[in-house]
């Protein structure tokens, strides 16, 4: 049975052959001026840290223009907004700084992907520059590039991610149907409303 598994890397790269030429040239080590105009029609993305109790990989977004800011061609600032204090983000990155990110525009099946590392800023400066109805995040992560490229298009096209029509809303299970799925407990009396309606 152990036949059946990959267990190195040459056994890995015999297998997939070399990378194309265009997906090793299109990786860039900054947001050159074209990588920051894909960005700024971007207002949602997904963190991926890893800690002591494994990886993570958590959806951050906020109206256009609020849910982080491109402040040089090698940092993105990402405001730590309030949230359930759960800090599954933060406490990886406390403890390991490795981050990637992937951005994603409504309507367009690219998307963009970000490594590198990040640190968690208290700056009160900084901040001020994330206040949002009247508060600002606790924190900020502030994410030092080491790499940027484009998504091919197949997956989210052929995901049809962005066709309404795709899934019947009625079929699929709301967060008060997940919790009771998992807990007895009174749980989804904490949640907000917009939570229970599937909207946070």
């Amino acid at each position: 049975m152990d036949a059946l598994y990959i267990k190195s890397l040459e056994e890995l790269r015999a297998r997939y052959g070399s990378p194309t030429n265009a997906s090793v040239k299109k990786q860039s080590p900054r947001l050159n001026s074209t990588y920051q105009q894909w960005l700024a029609h971007a207002s949602f993305f997904v963190i991926a840290s890893v800690g002591p109790d494994g990886v993570d990989c958590t959806p951050r977004g906020d109206k256009h223009g609020d849910a982080f800011s491109v402040a040089d061609d090698k940092t993105i600032l990402i405001p730590d907004r309030r949230g359930n204090n759960r800090l599954d983000t933060l406490s990886n990155l406390v403890a390991d700084p490795r981050i990637a990110l992937l951005f994603f525009i409504p309507g367009i099946d690219q998307a963009v992907r970000v490594v590198g590392t990040a640190k968690i800023s208290i700056d009160n400066q900084l901040l001020d520059q994330f206040i949002l109805d009247g508060k600002p995040p606790l924190a900020c992560i502030v994410v030092d590039i080491n790499a940027v490229y484009f998504q091919n298009s197949r997956a989210l096209a052929r995901s049809e991610l962005w066709s309404a029509e795709r899934v019947a809303t009625s079929d699929v299970p709301t967060p008060e149907q997940m919790l009771k799925s998992v807990s007895t407990d009174h749980i989804y009396d904490e949640l907000s409303d917009e939570a229970k309606n599937g909207n946070e």
